[in-house]
């Protein structure tokens, strides 16, 4: 098995299931309780939520446990839209961002609020002049992606902040798929709310974490008893958020190491070797993850061509359905023809990937593509 899909999600890393092990026999006290058990429990917990702190340059109190990148998101869209609502109800996000963020928008514009949706350029990247030019008295909030999930284009974050801080808007950033692959930064950023997602970082699924910027209050998605300062209630899954945390260390440690970029930089010169012009590369050239590559194999099917490539995992930039191809909302948001968005693959890789692996994959490719 080859795996190319870490884009998707990743395996739990061998060191954050063994610190995740104690905690599903011994230590299993409910960190509410004020005994041994549940103060025990509950250090462990905060030294998890420093762990994330750390590799984000936030405050402990900054960092509040979800269930994941979808529990995040919506907590920040649902959560600004109850809390603002007298100050507007206008929201400004993209036309290429995770449904987690879309389909809230959605939710939300049938409670009467306004979303404009920001279109990107042919590499995937946001206009943040365009940003300003729809920002009104009544927008309440900015939610734009970090980085894509489909085809790794990095978005200029830092200018989008610059601008929400001159017109008083507060910003959102997911950066679910960019933890663990660059350097993140929320002080650098000024963002005041950003995503995690633990199942795309090498942590379980199931677990995620929500930055809030100190000094913010939004109405909690889920209501119940005071967990997390009472900004999430629920009992803590503490099996889970020491996996986050460990992942999250491993991350922080590991940053410099330029062995990703490495193995993608490679991958792709094979393609261009191999197939040259039939190969089309969707995403920025450069301001792109570094694991991620996106590209079409023009005037060929990217889901036929992954349904031939046995014991490969990878993503398509379409779906088949009943024989019809439809490209992926995100390329068609880029503008790419059919025959481009038709001979999309996601080839994404991760620290477990090999040149071995790679060069296996293109020999198999070449015997596909004629």
């Amino acid at each position: 098995m080859i795996y190319l899909d870490y884009n998707a999600t990743t395996p739990i890393d061998p060191e954050v299931a063994e610190a995740m092990l104690p905690f599903l026999y011994e230590n299993f006290g409910n960190p509410s309780s004020s005994h041994k058990l549940g103060i025990i429990a509950k250090g462990y917990i905060e030294t998890a939520r420093k762990q994330v702190a750390t590799l984000l340059n936030a405050s402990l109190d900054e960092i509040i446990f979800t269930s994941g990148g979808s529990e995040s998101n919506n907590t920040v869209l649902k959560g600004v839209a109850h809390t603002y609502k007298n100050k507007g109800n206008h929201i400004i996000t993209s036309q290429i961002e995770h449904p987690s963020i879309i389909n809230p928008c959605k939710y939300l514009e049938k409670l009467g609020y306004e979303v404009s949706y920001v279109k990107v350029d042919k590499m995937g990247l946001v206009d943040p002049l365009e940003i300003e030019g729809l920002i009104k008295d009544k927008t309440i909030v900015v939610s734009i992606m970090h980085s894509n999930n489909e085809t790794g284009t990095i978005q200029p974050i830092e200018l989008i902040a610059e601008i929400c801080k001159r017109h008083g808007v507060l910003l959102h950033t997911d950066a679910s798929q960019s933890l663990g692959k660059e350097p993140i930064d929320v002080k650098k950023l000024d963002v005041d709310f950003l995503t995690i997602a633990g199942h795309k970082l090498y942590a379980p699924k199931g677990i995620g974490a929500l930055y809030i910027r100190k000094g913010i209050s939004i109405e909690p998605l889920i209501h119940g008893a005071g967990h997390e300062n009472g900004r999430r209630a629920g009992t803590e899954n503490i099996i889970l958020e020491v996996g986050l945390g460990k992942a999250c260390e491993i991350a922080r440690n590991n940053l410099g190491n330029n062995s990703l970029k490495k193995n993608t930089d490679y991958f792709y010169k094979r393609l261009i070797e191999m197939f040259g012009d039939i190969i089309h590369l969707n995403g920025h050239p450069e301001k792109r993850l570094t694991n991620t590559l996106n590209v079409s194999f023009i005037g060929y099917n990217g889901y036929e061509i992954l349904d031939n490539l046995e014991d490969v995992f990878a993503s398509t930039g379409s779906a088949c359905h009943a024989g019809l191809t439809t490209i992926s909302p995100v390329l068609s948001a880029m503008g790419a023809k059919e025959d481009v968005g038709r001979g999309a693959i996601r080839f994404s890789l991760g620290k477990y990937t090999t040149i071995e692996e790679i060069d296996i994959v293109m020999e198999n490719l070449k015997s596909i593509i004629k």
